[in-house]
Formats: C-alpha cells, sequence, structure tokens
C-alpha cells in the first residue's frame, strides 16, 4: 500500500502536479511499469519480492470492490431524464460520437484479428472485434466529471451537454457488453434476469426516497451487492449488475454534494489499488513490437472516429467551431472506463493479453493528450482553467 500509494503521487509532484497532467493517469502509468512486463523483466526479484500470490490475491480482492463502488457512482451521476426531455441533440450527438468510432475501431480489429494472437481463448471474432469496436468507442464519464471541474466547464451549459452525450453513450457500452457476455447455454438465466432486474428496479425506486437520509446509502450499497452478484450468477458480468444499479437510482436521493464526496474518496482512497492490480495483467511479451503499433493504430482510430462523429453532428445541430472541437475532444477521453471494459473482455477470454495491453497503451494515451489540446482550445476561445 506504502508503494502504491507513494510512487505516483511522488512522481506526479515531481512533475508539477498540475491538471494538464492528473495524478489518475500518472497512477494507471505507475501501475503498468509496477508490473510484470517493466519491473518484473527488469527485476524478477524485486518484482517476485513486492508482489507475492497472497499480496496479489489481497490487492485483487480490494480492486475488485474499489471499481464496483466506481462504476455505481459512475451510473448514479447519469441524468437520463435530462437526456430524454433533449433527446434530438443528445440521440444525433450521442450516437454519431459512438458508432463513427465504434465502426473504425471494429475495420482496425478485423485487420488485427486477421493474424493470430488477438483473440481470447474463449472469444469468437465477433466478440473480440465488437470489443474492441467499442472500446475506442468509450467515454469515461467519471475522469471526464473530473476534467470539466478542472477545466471549470461541470456547470456551464457546455459541460451539462457534453455530460448528457456520455451518459446515454455509457448506456449503449454496458448494453454492448452484456450482448457480447451473452452466454447462449446460460441464456434462461440472463433473460430471467433481464425480466427481474426492471421490477426490482422499481421497487428500488419506489423504496429509497421513502427511507430516512441515513439509511439510503446502506441500501443502495446493499441493492449494489445484491445486483452485482446476481449479474454474475446469471452469466453477465458483476460490473453490468454494478453499473445498472446505480443507473436506476437518482443522485439527489443521496445528495449530489454526498455523491460527489463518496466518488472523490473511492478515486482517492480505493480506485489506485486497481490500477496497480491493472498494471499486474500487462505483459509486453504477449504481442512483442506489434502491441504497440495496434495500440498506435486503435488510437487514430478512437480520436479521429470520436472527432469526426461529433463533427457530423455538430454539422447538423448548428454548434460552434469552438464547442464542436472542445465536445470530441472531451469524449474521447479513455482512461477507466475503458479500462475497466477490456478487463473484463480479458477475464471472460473475450481478448487475448496481447489485445488487452494494446488498448490500455490506447486509453492511457487517448487520456494525455486530452487536458493539453483543450486547454489551448479554451483559452483560445475565452475560458480558463482552474489551477
Amino acid at each position: 500500500m506504502f508503494v502504491i500509494f507513494a510512487l505516483p503521487w511522488a512522481a506526479w509532484r515531481a512533475l508539477g502536479g498540475t491538471s494538464i497532467l492528473p495524478l489518475v493517469v500518472v497512477q494507471i502509468i505507475v501501475g503498468i511499469l509496477l508490473g510484470p512486463g517493466v519491473l518484473g523483466a527488469w527485476s524478477p526479484d524485486i518484482y517476485q519480492s513486492l508482489f507475492r500470490v497472497e499480496v496479489i490475491a489481497g490487492i485483487n480482492a480490494v480492486a475488485q470492490w474499489a471499481v464496483i463502488l466506481f462504476v455505481f457512482v459512475a451510473g448514479l451521476e447519469l441524468d437520463v431524464t435530462d437526456a430524454w426531455n433533449k433527446r434530438r441533440e443528445t440521440t444525433l450527438a450521442a450516437g454519431f460520437a459512438l458508432v463513427v468510432p465504434l465502426v473504425l475501431g471494429a475495420l482496425v480489429a478485423w485487420g488485427m484479428v486477421q493474424s493470430p494472437g488477438w483473440v481470447g481463448d474463449e472469444g469468437q471474432v465477433w466478440q473480440t472485434v465488437l470489443g474492441i469496436g467499442m472500446a475506442c468507442a468509450v467515454t469515461a464519464l467519471p475522469i471526464l466529471l473530473l476534467f470539466l471541474g478542472q477545466l471549470g466547464l461541470l456547470r456551464q451549459p457546455l459541460g451539462q451537454r457534453i455530460l448528457r452525450y456520455a451518459s446515454l453513450d455509457d448506456v449503449a457500452i454496458w448494453g454492448v457488453m452484456a450482448l457480447i457476455l451473452l452466454d447462449w447455454h446460460r441464456v434462461g438465466l440472463q433473460l430471467g434476469y433481464f425480466v427481474i432486474f426492471p421490477l426490482a428496479a422499481l421497487a428500488m425506486r419506489w423504496l429509497v426516497p421513502r427511507l430516512r437520509d441515513a439509511d439510503r446509502w446502506y441500501v443502495g450499497l446493499i441493492w449494489l451487492a445484491a445486483n452485482a452478484f446476481i449479474a454474475d450468477w446469471a452469466g453477465l458480468h458483476f460490473m453490468v449488475g454494478a453499473f445498472l444499479s446505480g443507473a436506476v437510482l437518482e443522485a439527489r436521493w443521496f445528495d449530489h454534494k454526498k455523491v460527489d464526496d463518496f466518488h472523490a474518496a473511492v478515486l482517492v482512497a480505493l480506485m489506485p489499488v486497481y490500477f496497480l492490480s491493472t498494471g499486474l495483467r500487462t505483459n509486453w511479451d504477449m504481442g512483442g513490437p506489434m502491441v504497440f503499433v495496434a495500440a498506435g493504430v486503435l488510437l487514430v482510430a478512437a480520436v479521429v472516429g470520436k472527432l469526426v462523429g461529433v463533427h457530423i453532428a455538430g454539422h447538423i445541430l448548428g454548434w460552434r467551431r469552438t464547442d464542436t472541437w472542445a465536445i470530441g475532444w472531451l469524449l474521447q477521453t479513455k482512461a477507466l472506463i475503458m479500462i475497466i471494459f477490456a478487463n473484463i473482455l480479458l477475464e471472460k477470454g473475450i481478448i487475448s493479453a496481447a489485445s488487452f495491453t494494446a488498448l490500455l497503451l490506447m486509453a492511457v494515451a487517448s487520456t494525455l493528450l486530452t487536458m493539453p489540446i483543450l486547454t489551448w482550445l479554451l483559452k483560445g476561445a475565452g475560458f480558463k482553467s482552474h489551477p
């Protein structure tokens, strides 16, 4: 724990500690550097002494609960009602921002799977292609919230529009994940889950607002644990259940400030453990130099696809040019949600370790690009980012 928390923070402060290079990005990079592909290759003895089997088991347990809480809060932060009230604009913007990078990423993935080593042991080609394509289309909603706050846009009309588009895309992302993970041998259980879940969600929407404030968080966490477990037992991933658990509830029932504080606490106190556990899965030997080539091509597909999709929507809806560029660059941020998405695909054997590493590199590069470019764009338009 000392290494997990001290090393990234010290590196971030040494690099200036600015919002241009967010701490969360440094934590992800340090997690990769501490993994078997870097520390394990450079000094196997240090790696083995630091990350013994029982230590990794403990890290993975904490990381699993951390990411369940993180995705639950991401679901809570969705405002589906606002998106519905402005559904034409939201649907057009979110649709083009999702479909164009998905198609470009899927085309790149189709080219990748023509060579061996990219499809997971349990995956089929269509699952791998669709999974990698969707990974290129993901927007990291929790990190987007962080960036909007740092740029001073969170409570401004532009920031609220971006959140609507990202929220609708988040719903689509987990829907596609459920499709990819559909186990035809357990289809009865999965269909049963999708029949029972709406009824349970309606019951929770009736119950939670009627509880005392002191009870709502406890009941929310009980609901989260139960739904995540049942989704996993039915053959879907527990992360699908975690996201849906939050998405059907309203953040205002839990007090927006308390939700923000809870999100910040999970991000600071728990998620660095998840970043490290992700880094421990990263092995450069699985794929060799082609991993970096694949990551570069996927990065181009993800960024260009998102920008082109947003520009098409902006042209139809008559947006200002500066708004269009800002929306495009913010929505292409990958970071945590894409890493979580890729982790699930790896765990289920849909993608290989080489594909996972390529996607991880793409996510880090995508997120690193966002703040420098956005700061420059918004300063030119008269905005000033927070220090």
